[in-house]
C-alpha cells in the first residue's frame, strides 16, 4: 500500500467531540459534502429501550425461541442461531439465558440491515430477510433501517461502502469497534446511489437468483458437531436419547457418601447432576483411560498479556480464546505480539498437533487443533494439551461430542466467571482402542467434513457473484 499524505488544520479535529485524530477518519472526512450522501440520508438507527427488551421475556418464556450473538453470526453473513427453551434451561445454554435476563435481547424487522459493534471489519453484517424476522439478537449489534435500497445497501457495506464503515471504526491496541454515534460520520459517494437507484430492479434480479442458488446450497449443509455426534454415537452406542431425558432432570436425591467421592468435596447441584453421572458410566463401559495416561508431557495453561505487548510488526500471533470460539485457531482474527514478548514465552508456543482448549467464561471447553506450522503464543485463558501414541484429530473429534462437552459442563467452577483447570481435564475419560480404528473413525468423520467444507467453497464462490455484480455495476456506468 502507498502512502497516504495530506494536510489538515487543527481547528478541523474539533469539529468531531471525540478529538479523532486517526488517519482512516480524517481522510474520510475530507469527502466533499456535496458529492456524498449522510449516513442520516439514507439510515435510520432502531434501538430498543431496555424495558420493552425485558417485555419481550414475557413473549418467549413459554416457548421454545432463538438467539443470536456475535459469534454465531458468519464472516458471510449467515445466521446459525441457538434454539433456547426456558423450561429446559440448562448449564449449557445457562448464559445465553443470564444475558437475555439483563436485556440482551432484540428483535429485527425484514429489511433491516445488523452490524457488529465489535470487530466490524470481520464483515460480521447481516441483512433481515423474512425467515431471519423469527430469531431474536444481541444488542451487541447495531440495528439499521435503510430508508431505501436495503438490500443493495446491504452489501454495498460489503464491498464498495466497506472502507467507509471502517474509516470510522474505533481502532486501538485492541479490537476495532463502531460506536453508533460515530455511524452518523460516514459519507456515501451519491454518484453510487444514483446507480444503484437507476438500476435497482435489474440488479435485484440478477442479486436474488443467486441468492437462491446459495439456499439450495446451504440446505445441504451439516453441522459439524452433528457428524461428529453421529459418528461416535454408533461406534460408542452413545445413548443421547437418554442423556437429553436426563439433562431435563432437576429435582434428584444424592446419598452423603457421594460427596467424597470427589477430592474437591463438590455440593453443587450442577456436579451431581444425574446426566453427568450418567456420561461417565456410559464412557466407563468403553474405557479406563483418563486423558492423562496419553499426555506427553503435563497440561499448562497459556501466558496472559498487556495491551502494550501488542505489536503489529511482530512474527508471533496471540491465541486468545476469541480466535478459537469456532472450534479452530482463525489467524484473521489475532493480534500480533512484540518479538520481545514472544521471546520471553518461548515456552507458551504452539505446534503441529496441539489441542488448545479454552478454560474461561462463556466460550469455556471450546476445542481447537493445531493442524498447520504457525507461529503463536497461546493465552492464559487456554491450555495446551499434548497427546502421545494417540491420534489426535480422533481426540479432538471425541472433545467435541456432546458427551464430553457435558463433563465441562458440570466440572466447572465458580459463581460468575467459571473456570476449568488442568487438574480437572486430565483426569476425564479418554477412548483407549486401537490407532488403526482411532484412523478409520477419523477417515469417515473427516471425509463427510470435508465434502461440507466443498459446498461452502461453492456458497464462497456464489457470494462472489454478488460482489461483481456490485462492483461492475460502478465500473460499467
Amino acid at each position: 500500500m502507498g502512502l497516504r499524505q495530506f494536510d489538515i488544520k487543527l481547528d478541523q479535529f474539533s469539529a468531531e467531540a471525540s478529538l479523532r485524530c486517526d488517519t482512516d477518519f480524517i481522510d474520510f472526512s475530507r469527502t466533499p459534502k456535496e458529492k456524498s450522501f449522510s449516513f442520516g440520508d439514507l439510515f435510520d438507527v432502531v434501538e430498543h429501550e431496555k424495558k420493552d427488551r425485558l417485555a419481550l421475556i414475557d413473549d418467549i418464556e413459554d416457548i421454545s425461541f432463538q438467539y443470536s450473538e456475535i459469534g454465531n453470526v458468519t464472516k458471510q453473513g449467515d445466521v446459525e442461531a441457538v434454539t433456547l427453551d426456558f423450561s429446559t434451561r440448562d448449564e449449557l445454554v445457562e448464559d445465553y439465558f443470564k444475558k437475555i435476563e439483563k436485556g440482551d435481547i432484540q428483535t429485527a424487522q425484514s429489511g433491516n440491515i445488523l452490524l457488529s459493534k465489535v470487530r466490524p471489519n470481520l464483515k460480521k453484517y447481516v441483512f433481515i430477510d423474512n425467515d431471519l424476522t423469527d430469531v431474536f439478537y444481541t444488542t451487541a449489534l447495531i440495528q439499521l433501517r435503510p430508508k431505501k435500497l436495503n438490500k443493495l445497501l446491504y452489501y454495498s457495506l460489503r464491498t464498495v461502502f466497506y472502507n467507509n464503515l471502517m474509516s470510522i471504526a474505533r481502532q486501538g491496541k485492541g479490537y476495532p469497534t463502531l460506536k453508533v454515534d460515530d455511524l452518523f460520520c460516514i459519507k456515501l459517494d451519491s454518484n453510487i446511489i444514483n446507480i444503484f437507484e437507476n438500476n435497482e430492479k435489474s440488479l435485484l434480479e440478477k442479486i436474488e437468483s443467486i441468492e437462491k442458488n446459495i439456499r439450495e446450497l446451504k440446505s445441504k449443509i451439516k453441522a459439524p458437531k452433528e457428524v461428529i455426534n453421529r459418528v461416535f454415537s454408533r461406534e460408542f452406542n452413545f445413548n443421547l436419547e437418554r442423556f437429553e431425558i436426563l439433562k431435563k432432570v432437576k429435582t434428584f436425591e444424592v446419598d452423603f457418601s457421594h460427596y467424597g467421592n470427589n477430592k474437591d468435596l463438590r455440593k453443587s447441584v450442577k456436579f451431581h447432576r444425574q446426566a453427568g453421572q450418567f456420561v461417565l458410566e456410559e464412557l466407563a463401559k468403553i474405557t479406563c483411560k483418563k486423558i492423562k495416561d496419553f499426555i506427553s508431557e503435563p497440561i499448562v495453561l497459556g501466558k496472559g498479556i498487556s495491551p502494550s505487548q501488542y505489536d503489529d510488526n511482530g512474527e508471533y500471533y496471540y491465541l486468545s480464546m476469541a480466535t478459537i470460539k469456532n472450534w479452530k485457531f482463525e489467524k484473521e482474527n489475532a493480534l500480533l505480539v512484540s518479538d520481545e514478548f514472544a521471546a520471553e514465552n518461548k515456552n507458551k508456543t504452539v505446534q503441529v498437533n496441539d489441542i488448545i482448549v479454552t478454560r474461561s467464561g462463556v466460550a469455556i471447553g471450546k476445542f481447537a487443533i493445531i493442524d498447520e506450522e504457525v507461529k503463536a503464543i497461546f493465552a492464559d485463558f487456554t491450555m495446551r494439551i499434548r497427546l502421545k501414541s494417540y491420534n489426535q484429530l480422533f481426540a479432538y473429534y471425541y472433545f467435541n461430542t456432546v458427551y464430553f462437552q457435558y463433563l465441562i459442563e458440570i466440572n466447572k467452577k465458580g459463581l460468575q466467571n467459571q473456570n476449568i483447570f488442568p487438574s480437572q481435564i486430565q483426569e476425564f475419560p479418554l477412548l483407549d482402542i486401537s490407532k488403526e480404528e482411532q484412523q478409520r473413525i477419523v477417515d469417515e468423520i473427516k471425509t463427510e467434513l470435508d465434502a461440507q467444507e466443498k459446498i461452502k467453497t461453492e456458497i464462497e464462490v456464489e457470494r462472489n457473484k454478488i460482489d461483481e455484480i456490485i462492483e461492475n455495476a460502478i465500473k460499467n456506468s
